[in-house]
């Protein structure tokens, strides 16, 4: 127990009824003895009342805030330095069909650890003695042989608190351990129960998985125990759809690749590696006895950010996700990336375009051998001389609304814009500079008149 934070809590009880009742529980005696970082959040359990020892520290002045307190759960929450400390009353629980929230009880310390989620996390630490004390004597060598058990039966575990099916998933490829025999087993048997826990849990457990190195190895766990179904059932119809020569893996066994081809420290890079197929299969159609997905970026875009939303990303992450899954196939089937295309990515990607060409380069490995594909390296060259030469901000046309119409004598409208998309698409093209005004003018006419002569044409047609 090396965080001064701890000595100083320990220090305030002395004397008190807490002397000697009370533990450091849960994910930081596991990861201290894993050789883990330990993080910011630390549980205290104790015999007696938690409230009463949070105050203490406040009173003490040990604490820097007041305690929040959960007089349901036997809670209560402060903060020591840069640690946030739970303090919970040891207790026992019980639980309805229709909720993962626990009546509890004062309890031993014996049972107290009986009702929580893994045997690795039942390890306490005498905060005084520093004692290790290994109530159900199972901790200890799960931990040590790296085995995920739970202190109950797992189907009684996981129905109680469906959440801890998600926690079993993401201990597993977060700490590396081997499910127990029948763990996974009861996951798939109580898979059903996860619909009641709410969408702002499963979002958090979700970001944490794909914030791991393994985190498309928690995704296909997710899947084969059935937890996707509760999740993104929209994912489910991928398994199993092949996607011709082009592919050596079925529609979601290419999601895991693309997904574990990216980094793991950025969250909006691995949701849209996750999400950036997820139309496929309803897109999928055969010409000629060629596969094709045509539209599947569209509808993709669109459904990325239905999912995000359910899940209650926050908006701008939902966006920048939905941007990236519509801009995904922007690098397919070419091999050369010339300066106008780094034109048009920079106008359309803007501050995603580096996150735009990593998950082009990880969906390009995940393809087979003989698709065309560019130099990634030489792209970010590209696009850096080109951003240097032509900022994205101007990167578009030297004319605005106002100025077309008044040039023109258009009225406000879809023509106005047409206009002025031209102008815009001569700027990305390297035909027309962007402070070339009088250019700029001679363009736009010619484009009105070229336009109105050719709906003359029509209409003689």
């Amino acid at each position: 127990m090396s965080h001064p934070e701890l000595g100083r809590i320990a220090k305030a009880l002395r004397g008190t009824e807490f002397e000697g009742r009370a533990w450091l529980v849960g994910g930081a005696v596991r990861d201290e003895l894993l050789g883990r970082a330990v993080g910011n959040d630390i549980d205290i359990v104790v015999r007696g009342d938690a409230s009463k020892a949070a105050d203490i520290l406040w009173q003490k002045k040990v604490a820097s805030i007041a305690p929040v307190t959960y007089p349901r759960f036997g809670t209560a929450m402060v903060r020591v330095g840069h640690k946030q400390i739970e303090f919970a009353t040891a207790r026992k629980e019980s639980y309805d069909d229709d909720s993962r929230k626990p009546t509890v009880e004062p309890a031993t310390i014996e049972e107290d650890a009986s009702r929580r989620d893994f045997t690795v996390n039942t390890l306490l630490r005498d905060l005084f003695s520093g004692e290790l004390v290994d109530p159900l004597g199972t901790g200890e060598r799960d931990l040590r042989n790296k085995v995920l058990r739970t202190p109950r039966d797992p189907v009684e575990t996981f129905h109680d608190d469906p959440l801890r099916m998600l926690r079993a998933v993401r201990f597993r490829w977060q700490l590396g351990f081997a499910a127990a025999p029948g763990l996974y087993d009861a996951v798939r048997n109580e898979a059903e129960r996860l619909k009641i826990i709410s969408s702002e849990r499963i979002r958090d457990e979700l970001t944490i998985m794909l914030g791991l190195d393994d985190g498309h190895k928690c995704l296909a766990d997710l899947m084969d125990l059935g937890l996707m179904h509760h999740i993104a059932p929209e994912f489910e119809t991928g398994v199993g759809v092949e996607q011709g020569p082009y592919h050596y893996l079925d529609v979601w066994d290419h999601t895991l690749e693309v997904v574990r081809n990216t980094g793991s420290g950025d969250l909006t890079l691995r949701l849209a590696a996750w999400l950036h197929d997820v139309a496929k299969p309803q897109c999928r159609t055969v010409e000629g006895g060629r596969i094709k997905f045509l539209g599947h970026e569209q509808e993709g875009a669109k459904l990325a950010e239905a999912i995000l939303r359910r899940l209650t990303f926050s908006l701008d992450e939902c966006k920048d996700v939905a941007l990236l899954v519509l801009h995904h196939m922007r690098f397919t089937g070419i091999e050369q990336f010339s300066d106008t295309a780094a034109r048009r990515i920079l106008r359309d990607l803007g501050e995603q375009t580096e996150r735009l060409v990593q998950l082009g380069e990880a969906d390009a490995a995940a393809h087979a051998e003989n698709v065309k594909r560019p130099d990634f390296n030489e792209v970010r060259n590209v696009l850096q001389r080109v951003a240097e030469e032509t900022p994205p901000e101007r990167l578009q046309s030297p004319l605005s609304g106002d100025e077309i119409m008044e040039l023109t004598g258009l009225s406000a409208g879809p023509k106005v814009g047409k206009v002025k998309h031209h102008l815009s698409e001569m700027v990305i093209e390297g035909a027309l500079d962007p402070d070339d005004m009088a250019s700029a003018r001679t363009v736009a006419l010619e484009f009105v008149r070229d336009s109105a002569s050719k709906e003359r044409d029509t209409a003689y047609d």
